[in-house]
């Protein structure tokens, strides 16, 4: 690297951080305050966050809490979903921020006074800036378009094995590997975090430590490699069930480019699909 280019590529970090001091930053906050703290105020505009757990851990349901936190405080956001209809995703919206049943949502018996909950948390959700987009599973390049077009300030891709590799099919792994190179790429572009949901490729319920590990995440390590945040989400009543741990969750930071690892300490009410930060709880 020649002297000027150094001075410029340091030029250019100076003025983006005047910049971000005199606008909204270069973070979108999670909402969770502890998770905050731990990685720098929140997601870094141009990375990659990759979440993953056990199967029925709840990813999915914090995926969405992220976003719906993100909106509260003034940021647009694109959810790109393989899992769920748009009217399942309301459904799920509704029961975390109503604070009600998700059954008796589904089944239309919500009673008062939670059902003025459920209408002021419609009236809200009518509104706000969450975009509901269905992965189309057949072509990388729509998919790719979509994000590129979305104005959104925050990306959530719930999840990772049902995004389209973007060349002809080869070995699974191979093909995440490739998806999570685009998928960085795409969160550098368009200049907003991603957020990608993923399911575990080899993690072991009988092992002595349950806890989800980087190398959990497969992927031929691409997860390692091209993420910049890294978050595993484990729930003791899964694996050592009691009553004194139901609904204890720890939100692990596996990796952290920009800062330090560690764990937040959640609480998940499983009626509501809803979870909340164990210091900082919303009221």
């Amino acid at each position: 690297m020649t002297l000027r280019r150094k001075r410029s590529s340091v030029d250019a970090v100076v003025a983006r951080i005047e910049e971000d001091r005199e606008s909204s930053g270069d973070t979108v906050p999670s909402g969770f305050p502890s998770l905050d703290a731990l990685i720098g105020g929140g997601f870094r505009k141009r990375d990659l966050i990759v979440l993953g757990g056990d199967v029925g851990v709840g990813k999915s349901a914090l995926a969405l809490a992220f976003a719906l936190r993100a909106v509260r405080q003034g940021t647009s956001v694109l959810f790109a979903t393989g899992e769920m209809t748009e009217d399942r995703l309301m459904e799920r919206a509704l029961a975390i921020e109503g604070r009600v049943r998700i059954d008796d949502l589904r089944a239309g018996a919500v009673r008062d006074p939670a059902r003025a909950d459920v209408r002021a948390a419609a009236l809200w959700l009518r509104g706000a800036p969450l975009e509901v987009r269905h992965l189309d599973a057949a072509d990388f390049s729509v998919f790719a378009d979509q994000l590129s077009a979305t104005t959104a300030g925050l990306v959530v891709v719930d999840y990772l094995q049902l995004v389209p590799a973007p060349a002809g099919r080869t070995a699974q792994d191979e093909d995440l590997a490739l998806v999570l190179r685009h998928l960085k790429a795409l969160a550098i572009s368009r200049e907003v975090p991603l957020l990608v949901v993923t399911q575990l490729a080899t993690h072991a319920r009988g092992r002595v430590d349950p806890r989800p590990t980087l190398d959990d995440f497969g992927a031929l390590g691409s997860v390692k490699q091209h993420a910049d945040v890294v978050l595993a989400l484990y729930r003791e009543e899964m694996h050592r069930p009691g009553p004194e741990v139901e609904g204890a969750t720890e939100l692990i930071v596996a990796k952290n480019r920009n800062g330090p690892t560690g764990f937040v300490d959640l609480y998940f009410y499983h009626p509501w699909m809803r979870f909340e930060d164990m210091l900082d709880p919303e009221r």
